[in-house]
């Protein structure tokens, strides 16, 4: 096979970022060695998002057979170390941001698990509420409430889409505050109503035209859809749709066996 007609995976490189080390044979098969050295590559050298080296590399390199190459990173690629895209290569896997399901922002989320979060506003006005909302608010039907709509980043790379209703009764001005930063501590710092309490109802949906650009998936591809009402004590504050891409975003909790089963 000509250098022509390699899969871009094929052609040599990133060698110099690999280790030096000799696979022998042993107790522990040549693949497992091969994987847990691409491991180490993943978490020492190379960024989410950056191309592996060539399958020919890693054979050069490592003296070892194809079969070999393809069986370790099949093994991260399974394990969702590694991400493969068609005609183009392998690259190290965004490792998803995984919400335990208590209450805490985007932010401080992010923040837990070593990630630089920040916004971009697509959208922000003053007007009349849905009457889905203004009820949930406990205001008259057509009272002006504040809309923020904001595609959230991590490590500047697209997570979540937020479309947030924010109760003007509690915060006037919010618009005027820092919003690319966290709403829910200005909520908490200037207006002294911090959110104690939300109910969150999860849903799938497919991406539009829209929220596909906008979160760099393909049109149809399957996204979360978070639907979180937030109150402070005993005032509704915050009413948000979420749309979080399902490659960088995950749910986790712990359930118990009820008494009466």
């Amino acid at each position: 096979m000509s250098d022509a007609e390699r899969a871009p995976e094929d052609v040599p490189a990133g060698s110099a970022a690999l280790p030096h080390r000799i696979l022998n044979d042993g107790p522990k098969p040549k693949h497992q060695q091969l994987r847990e050295i691409l491991e180490e590559v993943c978490t020492t050298v190379l960024q989410p998002g950056d191309m592996l080296p060539g399958e020919r590399v890693l054979e050069e390199k490592y003296g070892v057979s194809r079969i070999t190459v393809r069986r370790a990173i099949g093994d991260l690629v399974a394990s969702g170390r590694l991400k493969r895209a068609r005609g183009k290569g392998t690259f190290v896997a965004h490792a998803p941001l995984v919400s335990r399901l208590h209450l805490a922002s985007f932010s401080a989320e992010m923040a837990a698990q070593n990630l630089s979060a920040s916004s971009r506003i697509l959208s922000s006005s003053r007007g009349p509420a849905p009457d889905e909302i203004a009820d949930f608010f406990g205001t008259d039907r057509g009272n002006q409430h504040i809309t923020l709509r904001r595609l959230r980043l991590g490590n500047g790379r697209p997570y979540a889409i937020d479309n947030g209703w924010y109760n003007a009764n509690v915060a006037p001005d919010l618009l005027e505050n820092d919003v690319y930063n966290s709403v829910y501590a200005i909520l908490d710092r200037v207006y002294h109503v911090p959110v104690t309490e939300a109910e969150q109802t999860v849903t799938a949906v497919a991406a539009d035209e829209e929220s596909a650009q906008l979160l760099d998936v393909p049109p149809g591809a399957p996204l979360l859809r978070i639907l979180r009402q937030s109150i402070s004590v005993d005032k509704p504050v915050e009413w948000c749709v979420s749309l979080y891409r399902t490659d960088r975003y995950s749910l986790k909790t712990l359930v118990s066996r009820s008494e009466d089963l």
